[in-house]
């Protein structure tokens, strides 16, 4: 696309624009309040506020409605300005450099609000800026984050190296400063939607008209143009870099920079893996890169600050290049838009704010910061000409310097050309320490990680010698609580058989006991009869002596003796034969001999009593002893083989 084709040039935001109305050029003379030189950012804002105050206002555009660096910047909303605000410290003080940043400030809300109240189609603004250092400084960083938040009330915050890379997928980046309260926007639509605004409350735009000459002199100022001429109480110079032939001294004050400007093609989910960061980026360079998404999917990216006012050759070319050495994961990235844009710049850094003479006002040099100074400008110099409002003095430290002309251009691009190279040189110190830092916490992971492997396995070890010998533990507990158990199981059984042996034995001892006493009972009961036995024992005996005496021819039968009875569990079988007499006749010693035996058994009738109480204790029954000793005892005893009767042993 070539120039020609759209009055905005070859950029994205001519592509994307919104609708806008054929503005004509002025062709007679007018007289109107004030009289705007310069269709710019500043030079609209101005008109709009004093056309809503009911005062008569025409804008003198040379070209359209934000055609220069008003409709072809970055679109960057934010407090601050082009130079550092510690340099502003330094020269003003700290008390007037607050004020100044609140005016500052002041300009980022009145755009936020002219978004808002005039429902502008197409700005499409989007909130956050991330301002990144490419080199690594944290507590640099920290501290001026810090006076940012304690002396000047801003809200920031200080990003470490890790949360900047995970929003920016590249090395270069180390810290960054995060301000959630900026925005980024559509910078033309914003402007043809403030020259709309302005209209709707009045003011009058001509566009293709030149401001030819300027006379400021008397009440009523001059403006000379092509096809006529502008007569006005006040007088707005907002041209910038166009100024030079309206008032050539004041031209002659700013240095013209130029910036450059792609749109990738589409590029999908690649970009996220890259850009993750939906606000605005800038690195802290003089002449850094700044970017930002735009289309969801498109990267704008912006950089190479020249004094040169030509395009460079093969710009797609470089700005591609600019892009893969921070972003080498978009390779074969495709460049569908690329264009310049041409800032100004005061030797300060500083907008150029004020009344040059009585009703003749100056807002110029917003260079590197435009879009919150223009705003702010324009509502300051519009409070100024509607209400006397004298806060524009807060920039008189900063003068109208003469800013050399060519050789200033040539020393300007000198200048920038050494902070390039030592910038180059610190972010390389800065990514070599960082890969050498990164490289050592790697071997220091890697060791700690080994370490860790080899606690890890000597604890396993350890847990598993503890938990064997625990194992071993609990099966000697098991084992001795099963013997426990195995020897209570027999000691139980034990228990059990003598309880049963107890009760076997108590039961034998009461069976012992019953037949004792059933014994005792019937020895009891019999004993009456034994002794009734026994003392008619002698009777018998003594009723048989008479018989054997009465019958000597017949054989003598064995006498069973009175103990015999009174012992009746004792049997005396006593070994008799017959006697050898019985073979023939009793003879006369016979008969003696059977006088004495009656004699003798009288005798043991009267002993019967005695008797059947028990023999002696040194006596033996004699049937008991008869068996054994062959001795015959009727109604006598044996002792110790001998027969006993009345204390006289005997023998048979």
């Amino acid at each position: 696309m070539s120039e020609t084709e759209s009055p905005y040039g070859p950029t994205w935001y001519a592509a994307t624009m919104v609708a806008v109305p054929e503005r004509r050029a002025l062709t007679h003379d007018l007289d109107v309040d004030v009289c705007v030189i310069g269709a710019g950012l500043a030079g609209l804002t101005v008109a709009r506020e004093v056309a809503r105050r009911g005062w008569s206002v025409a804008v003198l555009e040379a070209r359209q409605v934000a055609a220069s660096a008003s409709g072809r910047n970055s679109g960057f909303v934010s407090p601050g300005f082009s130079e550092r605000i510690d340099a502003i410290v330094e020269r003003v003080g700290l008390p007037r450099a607050k004020e100044l940043w609140a005016l500052s400030d002041g300009g980022v809300e009145y755009m936020r609000r002219q978004i808002t109240e005039s429902e502008m189609p197409g700005v499409l603004a989007r909130d956050g800026r991330l301002s990144v250092r490419r080199i690594d400084d944290e507590q640099a960083l920290i501290d001026h984050a810090a006076m940012l938040r304690v002396d000047f009330g801003a809200e920031v915050e200080a990003w470490p190296t890790d949360q900047v890379r995970e929003m920016l997928r590249s090395p270069h980046y180390f810290q960054g400063l995060h301000s959630p309260k900026a925005f980024h926007i559509h910078p033309l639509n914003y402007a043809l939607g403030l020259a709309a605004a302005a209209e709707k409350d009045g003011a009058r735009i001509f566009e293709n008209t030149s401001a030819l000459s300027l006379d400021p002199a008397g009440i009523r100022k001059r403006v000379a143009t092509p096809h006529g001429t502008v007569r006005a109480r006040h007088v707005v110079l907002a041209g910038s870099t166009g100024a030079g032939e309206v008032d050539a001294p004041i031209a002659a004050t700013v240095q013209p920079v130029s910036t450059y400007v792609a749109v990738t093609a589409p590029l999908g989910e690649r970009l996220f893996e890259a850009v993750r960061y939906t606000g605005a980026i800038s690195d802290t360079r003089r002449a850094g890169d700044y970017y930002r998404i735009v289309s969801d999917d498109r990267l704008m990216w912006g950089g190479r600050i020249s004094m040169r006012g030509s395009t460079p050759w093969r710009l797609k070319a470089a700005l591609r290049s600019d892009i893969l050495k921070v972003y080498p994961q978009l390779e074969g990235v495709e460049i569908d838009y690329t264009w310049s844009g041409v800032m100004a710049y005061a030797v300060h850094k500083m907008p150029q704010i004020g009344e040059l003479a009585q009703g003749y006002w100056l807002a110029s040099a917003f260079g590197g910061h435009g879009l919150n100074t223009t705003a702010m400008a324009g509502e300051m110099i519009a409070r100024a000409i509607l209400e006397g409002d004298d806060r524009w003095r807060l920039f008189s430290p900063y003068e109208l310097v003469w800013a050399g002309g060519r050789s200033g251009r040539v020393a300007a691009q000198t200048l920038l050309w050494s902070m390039q190279m030592r910038d180059s040189l610190k972010e390389r110190l800065a990514r070599y320490r960082d890969r050498a830092r990164r490289e050592a916490d790697a071997r220091q992971i890697r060791f700690e990680a080994e370490r860790a492997m080899r606690k890890a396995e000597a604890e396993r070890l350890r847990t598993e010698e503890e938990a064997r010998r625990i194992a071993e533990q609990e099966a000697r507990r098991l084992a001795a609580e099963e013997a426990g158990r195995a020897a209570a199981e027999r000691a139980r059984q034990a228990a059990e058989e003598a309880r049963l042996a107890a009760e076997e034995a108590t039961r034998a001892l009461e069976q012992a006991e019953r037949e004792r006493e059933h014994m005792v009972r019937a020895a009891a009961e019999k004993a009456p009869q034994d002794a009734a036995e026994a003392a008619a024992a002698p009777t018998r005996q003594v009723e048989g002596h008479k018989a054997e005496t009465a019958a000597p021819e017949s054989a003598v039968e064995p006498v069973v003796a009175p103990e015999a009875a009174a012992a009746p569990e004792v049997v005396a079988t006593p070994d008799v034969s017959p006697a050898p007499e019985a073979a023939s006749p009793p003879s006369e010693g016979a008969a003696l001999e059977k006088k004495r035996r009656r004699k003798r058994g009288s005798k043991k009738a009267e002993a019967v009593a005695p008797s059947a109480a028990g023999p002696a204790p040194d006596s033996t029954p004699c049937a008991a002893l008869a068996s054994n000793s062959k001795y015959f005892c009727p109604g006598g005893m044996y002792s110790n083989g001998v027969r006993r009767i009345d204390g006289e042993a005997i023998n048979r």
